[in-house]
């Protein structure tokens, strides 16, 4: 299990991450959602070892991961910009990989380039930055990592190539029981990839739970009045968007703003369900307001 507990990191004065709780266990995937900048990969890099953190802890089954080479061997980092070796061919590579990681497994990796089809003749720098992140996400699935942690794996990739990481991603985790953390600001992958999701802005946790926990929160209406009110009397209320005749009023779903809109006497109220993006979206407006 990877536990991070009351963890900070600061770039000289600047809290990069404030104090972030987070557990992944075995065979879960964990997304983070944030802004430009919110902290994300400041947490991803704390996460694969490479920044330690001013405060607090991250292990994986029980072991500190940073400075710690034996763990950090069982863990796969792909990076949302891939600074591989420019003059190594790809077959070099995959060479050069097999003597650092004890567990990378050659087979399998030309097993996963029958999917993608890369020239493992060419050099890393002849290939597109898409066929890079294709390149690093092969490696280290070859590794068979007990954790595995993705910056925006699916940038600079066409929708077939995101199918097939999906899809290879959900395999991993079913077949070898291992754990993924991802960031992504594509949501709707996320949405159907995830098992939890946080929350990130301005370094901090706002809001941390299930995929569904996340979206049962924040709850949209549409609404229909044969004369509109005044719909500036409603409290509580997140946005509110109209198109022609059809009003869309979004709350929390703990407030009372069925009631209200009730004795606004609508001809008609109707719950429609949420994306995660839009969750995202209205949960960031709320906290920045």
């Amino acid at each position: 299990m990877l536990s991070i507990k009351n963890v900070s990191k600061y770039y000289d004065k600047f809290k990069a991450i404030d104090n972030i709780n987070i557990e992944v266990e075995d065979g879960k995937i964990h997304g983070l959602i944030g802004e430009n900048g919110a902290g994300k990969t400041t947490l991803i890099h704390c996460i694969a070892g490479i920044y330690k953190s001013n405060e607090g802890e991250i292990t994986l089954d029980g072991e500190t991961i940073y400075d710690n080479p034996d763990v950090k061997e069982q863990i796969g980092y792909v990076a949302d910009s891939n600074q591989y070796f420019p003059d190594f061919k790809i077959k070099e590579l995959v060479k050069f990989y097999k003597g650092i990681y004890k567990n990378f497994d050659e087979e399998k990796f030309y097993n996963l380039n029958e999917l993608f089809n890369l020239d493992v003749n060419k050099k890393v720098k002849q290939i597109s930055k898409g066929m890079q992140m294709r390149l690093s996400l092969m490696l280290n699935l070859s590794i068979n990592p007990k954790l595995l942690v993705l910056d925006e794996p699916t940038s600079g990739l066409d929708v077939i190539s995101k199918k097939h990481i999906m899809d290879l991603l959900i395999q991993e985790v079913e077949q070898r029981n291992c754990s993924i953390v991802i960031s992504s600001h594509h949501l709707s992958e996320l949405e159907l990839l995830c098992d939890d999701i946080s929350f990130i802005q301005n370094g901090k946790i706002i809001h941390q739970n299930s995929v569904d926990g996340i979206k049962n929160n924040i709850i949209k209406y549409q609404v229909v009045f044969d004369n509109t009110p005044n719909l500036n009397t409603l409290k509580d209320v997140l946005n509110v968007e109209n198109i022609g005749c059809v009003y869309y009023i979004i709350a929390n779903r703990d407030s009372n703003i069925k009631e209200q809109i009730k004795a606004l006497s609508p001809q008609i109220i109707e719950e429609v369900g949420m994306s995660l993006e839009e969750v995202f979206i209205y949960t960031s407006i709320k906290k920045e307001g």
